[in-house]
């Protein structure tokens, strides 16, 4: 068995990472991807590879040459490696394929070190592997027939999405057999050159061979655990190199992303905050539906939006603004809020790095075991021009009744100061305690008040960005609107304004469902061994504090290297003096047992 890797083409979508290098020169987490296609081979006891250059060709000859050791390397040059595509490389290198059994690689692929001795240890001789196709994935794809052979290569000019439940996405790693090789693609790959030329793709000359006989080749199911990625450019390059970081430094990658962890097969984020019951499938259906007429058209102006919003809620369109997410009305408020402002620690940043032009006096909620302490809350009232508020508080889940909060707000309002109140997990708490304070009777009686919601964490919509926040001083409502842009929020998300109303009771059920969740959830991490106090919560995340001698990160790490899952470590967070905290989001039901189950393992 040798392989055989094509490595001629320039890869000038990955930018700078290919202006002196060839993509498999290119390092991934310390390590290039020649490196680690080579660790593979030799894994699976492969001891000859056939490298197919082009592009800097010099460079990638002598980086073999020094760094790959135990090897044999064959090198095969394709002089046209710019004006043509894979296919040709191929072509130039077809002897080889006829002298034995091979496995064909490209050049800009990742993935698990054993994955190449799993093929290889697969009895059937002739395999592309592949994978159940997901929405990160792009280029050609595959169906497969009831007994695992491949039926058909589909292109991205045919690509049909309402097949997607049937589509297999090459992975582009073949183990062809020297017979296949010699018999058939041989054959096929120089009259389809003849035909076509040189600027082809060889998965065409794969489609071809299928198509004209039954059971050519086998398809090999990559399981859902097993990771790999294909680097296309820089994004590519930096999911990859999060995706295959180890330890500490895989926890860094994730923890600076902030989302778009939908690009990460399989994980299971508990770090970040939505509701995972809204919006029901068919308000999803509904969505979807006109999807393609909201993406071709502007969205209102916010004067439009803010009405649209003044029906979820007890307010009018004058004391009401929607934001692209609840972070833009925060950042907008600086022009509102100025001197000294009292903040909970620990608590979300963004009250702290948006009023990057006031001071703070911080509320030390750690003398209050991480409680509420309505006096402390008042007594700040004293010392400051503005006082924040996030109910239920964020990360500990603690709750201020709302006797409690219009107290501080009546006190606040007598002494002339303002209250930022953060409402955006309010809806997740027990049905005899949830209450909101948009409501125009109540800002209309505290000028002082200004109210801010996310909607994108209690309905479960974060990609839309949705956000408001609510004052009965016109006057704040026009100086934080006039720093906003006449179209703030997209098509799809005004969508989902206009019709929330219709799914009003859909959404009560879905909090009340987390409620209960909630509940069951906390009742099973206490079961784990692994916690010194589960905090009381009636938001959609859990403060734990870990046992004595029980590392924070240590376990955030093993989750998310071991398990692929995503939970927030706190022992670097302002406000736990370094002691070790996680906060969990809840999600299912199902997901929440997995989480049980694997933290009982560490």
């Amino acid at each position: 068995m040798q392989a055989m890797m094509l490595a001629a083409g320039m890869g000038k979508r990955l930018g700078r990472y290919t202006k002196d290098n060839t993509k498999c020169m290119v390092p991934v987490s310390g390590e290039t991807l020649l490196e680690r296609a080579c660790d593979a081979l030799k894994t699976a006891g492969i001891n000859k590879l056939i490298l197919v250059t082009g592009y800097r060709e010099e460079s990638l000859i002598k980086f073999a040459k020094e760094k790959i050791k135990d090897i044999d390397l064959v090198f095969v040059s394709n002089p046209d490696y710019n004006t043509t595509n894979n296919i040709y490389s191929l072509y130039l290198a077809k002897d080889y394929l006829c002298e034995d059994d091979t496995i064909l690689l490209e050049s800009d692929l990742i993935y698990e070190k054993d994955l190449i001795k799993k093929i290889l240890d697969d009895p059937r001789r002739d395999l592309a592997a592949v994978a159940l196709y997901e929405p990160w994935m792009d280029g050609t794809v595959t169906l497969l027939d009831k007994d695992g052979y491949i039926t058909d290569f589909i292109d991205k000019k045919n690509f049909d999405f309402s097949k997607t439940d049937k589509y297999y996405k090459t992975v582009n790693i073949y183990k062809l057999s020297r017979e296949f090789s010699e018999k058939k693609y041989v054959n096929f790959l120089e009259s389809y050159i003849k035909a076509y030329g040189m600027n082809q793709y060889y998965e065409l000359v794969l489609k071809a061979i299928i198509h004209s006989s039954e059971h050519s080749l086998s398809a090999y199911v990559l399981d859902k655990s097993i990771k790999w990625y294909e680097i296309d450019d820089g994004q590519d390059l930096d999911i990859a190199t999060a995706m295959f970081a180890s330890g500490k430094e895989k926890l860094n990658y994730f923890k600076k992303r902030f989302g778009g962890y939908w690009r990460f097969p399989g994980l299971l984020d508990y770090c970040y905050l939505v509701n995972p019951y809204f919006p029901t499938p068919q308000f999803m259906e509904k969505m979807k539906y006109s999807f393609d007429e909201l993406v071709r058209q502007y969205p209102s102006s916010l004067a439009i939006e803010n009405l649209i919003a003044a029906r979820m809620f007890s307010a009018t369109e004058e004391k009401i603004l929607v934001g692209n997410g609840a972070a833009e009305l925060i950042n907008s408020l600086k022009s509102v809020i100025k001197g000294r402002i009292a903040v909970p620690v620990p608590t979300f940043n963004e009250y702290i790095r948006c009023f990057d032009g006031c001071s703070f006096l911080e509320i030390d909620m750690s003398k209050y075991d991480y409680s509420f302490n309505k006096e402390a809350l008042i007594e700040s009232l004293n010392y400051c021009d503005a006082l924040v508020i996030i109910n239920p508080d964020n990360p500990s889940g603690s709750f201020l009744k709302k006797d409690d909060a219009l107290e501080i707000i009546e006190i606040a309002d007598k002494l002339g100061k303002f209250v930022i109140f953060d409402e955006s997990f309010i809806d997740f708490a027990d049905t005899e305690l949830k209450y909101s304070l948009i409501d125009d009777e109540i800002l209309l009686r505290y000028k002082k008040l200004i109210v801010i919601k996310s909607i994108s964490k209690s309905y479960g919509v974060p990609g839309l960005r949705l956000g408001v926040l609510a004052s009965g001083d016109d006057k704040i409502i026009s100086t934080v609107k006039a720093a906003m842009p006449v179209w703030n929020i997209n098509s799809i998300a005004e969508c989902f304004l206009q019709n929330i109303a219709v799914y009003k009771s859909a959404y009560s059920e879905a909090c009340e469902k987390l409620a209960a969740e909630r509940s069951r959830f906390m009742e099973n991490l206490n079961n784990t061994g692994l916690f010194e106090k589960i905090y009381p919560s009636q938001a959609n995340f859990i403060l734990c504090k870990m046992k004595e001698g029980i590392s924070s990160e240590d376990v955030a790490e093993k989750l998310l290297c071991k398990a692929n899952i995503f939970i927030k470590d706190l022992s670097d967070k302002k406000g736990f003096g370094g002691e070790n905290y996680i906060r969990l989001a809840i999600r299912s039901e199902e997901e929440n047992d997995y989480l049980v189950e694997t933290l009982k393992s560490l």
